[in-house]
């Protein structure tokens, strides 16, 4: 018998007893169905983290705080001291227990700037803009994020800020457009909106600056976008031109050689912390998050191999049934002159053939089901993190997971297959 043959008695033959198939098949489903769906959200959350650190182009780039010095194990509330605590000492405030955090100063940037690995240090300004108009329109509050200088934006028009230009340069999030009287994200680039901002004087004042740029928002970057000329204005202005001493900055960038390795970086960030600053890369930030979302999805992997463990049972029921059932026609095949190999390679085909309905079937039902879940929550529950596809199937990843299910098949089959393969033709023929 050719293997076309067997194959085509195998398809034939998984078909016999409907009921017990269907059953089978359905036990697969189950499993394949739930490891396709938590493997596309590994997958599209995963998608998502990588898109946000790309598109920052901050790969290079770390964001350098002060080292908090931390408070003694339940030692209850740090005594507030005016040369020591806060903000009076420089610093900008640090979370209750943590101790005081102190702010950057120039000697801080220096020394950064002189560790072996860091090619160019900027300070992070720490501005309170008050609100962003366009016009004599409504007025909206504003933030601006601090490391707009080492980041890319994803902009969904317009240019990328300029951070060598005299101008001063925005990059509005997409969600201002409407609200500020803009028709468009295109219609917005070019024109100039005001940013009031109150100065250490109480005064309210007002810097015009001209929109380069619409952004989506991130999760990373969060705020409006603003070159080096606006924050420095911005910077002035809320000062009030008052000289308060040593300029003091509530973190830094520092940009490393890209050709440090993994290793090489972390000894960096280590020695780093032994000069008494925290340096972390986006990466980093992301770190914990990433690991939490793993650790989800591996526990509903496990549940998604649990129910192919007992699928995996029901294949071996269902093909021990059938080995029996046919005890006759096995012992018929023999004494026709086909071999054991080719009989256990026909019961292993039917096996393969359970194994592929089932995992075929679900994968394809989590496809479109999935697909329809993940645009209800992009518009949904997911609107405020575009770009974020919770659900992301990855054909590579489908066909692993039917081989995968497939294989299972095939080793559940093993035994039902083995007892097929020695059984002896003469008595097989005497089966009642």
């Amino acid at each position: 018998m050719r293997v076309t043959d067997l194959v085509a008695t195998a398809i034939s033959n998984t078909f016999r007893s409907k009921l017990r198939t269907t059953l089978t098949v359905l036990a697969i489903f189950v499993g394949a169905f739930t490891l396709t769906l938590t493997t596309a959200v590994g997958a599209g959350v995963s998608d998502y983290v990588d898109t946000q650190v790309g598109s920052l182009g901050a790969a290079d780039v770390f964001i350098v705080t002060p080292k908090a010095d931390a408070a003694p194990a339940d030692s209850g509330p740090v005594e507030y001291d005016p040369a020591t605590s806060g903000v009076a000492a420089g610093g900008f405030g640090g979370p209750p227990g943590a101790g005081p955090t102190t702010a950057l100063t120039d000697t801080d940037l220096a020394t950064i700037a002189g560790t072996t690995g860091i090619e160019a240090v900027d300070p992070i300004r720490a501005l309170s803009p008050d609100y962003v108009v366009n016009g004599d329109g409504t007025k909206y509050e504003l933030t601006i994020n601090p490391a707009s200088a080492v980041t890319t934006s994803d902009l969904t028009t317009g240019a990328q800020l300029d951070q060598g230009a005299s101008e001063l340069q925005i990059i509005l999030p997409d969600s201002y457009v409407s609200p500020l009287g803009f028709s468009s994200d295109s219609a917005a680039v070019g024109s100039t909106v005001q940013i009031g901002i109150t100065d250490v004087l109480g005064e309210r004042q007002t810097v015009s600056a001209t929109v380069v740029g619409v952004s989506l928002e991130s999760i990373l970057a969060s705020g409006a976008g603003a070159n080096a000329a606006l924050t420095t204005e911005l910077a002035t202005v809320q000062s009030a031109g008052i000289d308060t001493g040593a300029a003091r900055y509530a973190g830094a960038t520092a940009r490393f050689d890209t050709a440090l390795s993994a290793d090489a970086v972390s000894a960096l960030q280590t020695t780093l912390a032994d000069d008494g600053y925290t340096a972390s890369t986006i990466a980093d930030q992301l770190g914990t998050v990433q690991t939490v979302i793993n650790g989800i999805v591996g526990v509903l992997n496990a549940f998604a191999v649990i129910a192919l463990v007992a699928a995996a049972f029901g294949i071996i029921n269902t093909l021990l049934m059938s080995v029996q059932e046919r005890t006759r026609e096995i012992g018929l095949m023999k004494a026709m002159g086909m071999g054991g190999g080719k009989v256990y390679l026909l019961f292993s085909l039917e096996a393969i053939v359970i194994g592929f309905l089932g995992s075929a079937l679900g994968a394809g039902v989590a496809v479109g089901v999935g697909s329809i879940l993940s645009n209800v929550l992009s518009t949904g529950l997911l609107a405020d993190l575009p770009g974020l596809n919770i659900l992301l199937f990855e054909p590579m990843s489908i066909a692993l997971i039917i081989l995968l299910v497939m294989a299972i098949a095939f080793l559940s089959g093993t035994l039902p297959a083995q007892r097929a393969a020695k059984a002896n033709p003469i008595e097989s023929l005497r089966y009642e």
